[in-house]
C-alpha cells in the first residue's frame, strides 16, 4: 500500500511538472555582452543576463499550453555599449525560428537588430510586467519583442493568427511611450519599434502576413513530401513581395522578412529541381533588395 502511494505521488509530481512546462511558450537564449564597457563590477551583467532569461522563459505570455517540444526557440543578444551607474545603452539582436514539419530543420522567422536600447537596471532587481502601466524601458522592450516573436510565429502557422499577439506588442509600445524614449515614438522615416508594430498591424501590409503563412505552411511544411509543389508555393509567396515595394520609404517590412530569410531563399533556389519561376524571382528580388545582389546571384536559372 505504501509503495502504491509513493508511486501515485511520483506520477502526480511528474504530471504537475508537465503542466507547468506546457505553460511556457519560449525557449530563449539570452546573452549580455559587456566587452565594450569598462566596469569594476562585471557581476551585474551576469545577473542581468540571468534575470532576463528567467523573465522570458518562466513567464506565461499566452493562455495557450505549449508542450516542451512546441516552445519557440529564440535568442536575445545584448551588446552593452555604455554604462553610467545604473543606466545602460545597448544594441539588441532578436532572433527566432520554428520547426519545419517532417524535418529536423528549423526555419528562421526573425532577425531584428535594434540599435537603440536604453534602460536602467539595478543589480538583483526583479523584472515584472504590468500590461496596464509603464515600469521600465527594459521590461517594455523585452515584452514588445516577445509578442512580436509570438505573433510572427503564429502567422507562419495560420493566416493572420498573430493578430492578438501584435496587439499585445502594440499595448507595450503605447505604455512605453510614457518613458519618452524616441524608439517608441511615431517619427516619419524612422524604422523603430513604433514603425515595426504599426506596420505589422496595418492593412497596407496584409500581403506580408499572407506571405509568412504561405511561405511556411504551403511551402516548407510540405517540402519533405512534395518538394516540387513546395518550391512553387515558396516562389509564388516571394513574388508577392513586389506588391509591398515602394509602399513606404525604405521598405522596412521587406527588409524585416529578408533579414531572416535571404540565406534560406538562396539555398532553396540554388539547388535541386527548378520551378520555372527562378528568372522572375531573381529579377524581383534584385529590384526590391539590391543590396543583397551577391545572395541572389546564386539562384539557379
Amino acid at each position: 500500500m505504501f509503495v502504491k502511494k509513493i508511486f501515485f505521488v511520483l506520477i502526480s509530481c511528474l504530471l504537475s511538472s508537465v503542466v507547468l512546462t506546457a505553460q511556457e511558450e519560449l525557449n530563449a537564449v539570452v546573452v549580455v555582452n559587456s566587452d565594450r564597457v569598462q566596469s569594476t563590477n562585471k557581476q551585474v551583467f551576469r545577473t542581468l543576463e540571468q534575470s532576463i532569461t528567467e523573465f522570458i522563459n518562466q513567464t506565461r505570455w499566452t493562455n495557450k499550453k505549449f508542450l516542451p517540444q512546441e516552445r519557440i526557440n529564440c535568442a536575445f543578444t545584448f551588446i552593452i555599449t555604455e554604462q553610467n551607474s545604473n543606466n545602460f545603452t545597448a544594441t539588441l539582436q532578436v532572433q527566432s525560428s520554428r520547426p519545419v514539419y517532417n524535418s529536423s530543420y528549423e526555419t528562421p522567422l526573425l532577425n531584428i537588430n535594434d540599435t537603440s536600447i536604453n534602460f536602467q537596471y539595478n543589480e538583483f532587481e526583479q523584472l515584472l510586467y504590468n500590461p496596464n502601466s509603464f515600469d521600465s524601458n527594459l521590461v517594455s522592450t523585452l515584452v514588445f519583442y516577445i509578442y512580436v516573436i509570438l505573433g510572427v510565429d503564429a502567422d507562419s502557422f495560420a493566416l493572420k493568427a498573430g493578430e492578438p499577439y501584435f496587439k499585445q506588442a502594440e499595448n507595450a509600445m503605447l505604455q512605453a511611450q510614457q518613458g519618452g524614449d524616441p524608439a517608441w515614438e511615431n517619427k516619419i522615416g524612422e524604422q523603430n519599434r513604433f514603425a515595426l508594430i504599426d506596420s505589422l498591424l496595418s492593412s497596407k501590409f496584409t500581403a506580408l502576413r499572407s506571405i509568412y503563412y504561405e511561405y511556411h505552411r504551403k511551402g516548407f511544411d510540405i517540402f519533405a513530401d512534395k518538394e516540387s509543389e513546395a518550391k512553387q508555393n515558396i516562389a509564388n509567396s516571394l513574388l508577392q513581395l513586389d506588391e509591398l515595394f515602394n509602399i513606404t520609404v525604405g521598405n522596412y517590412m521587406i527588409r524585416l522578412f529578408l533579414d531572416a530569410k535571404s540565406e534560406e531563399i538562396r539555398a532553396t533556389f540554388s539547388q535541386g529541381k527548378g520551378t520555372g519561376k527562378e528568372s522572375k524571382l531573381k529579377e524581383t528580388l534584385e529590384r526590391i533588395a539590391p543590396t543583397r545582389r551577391d545572395t541572389w546571384k546564386d539562384i539557379k536559372l
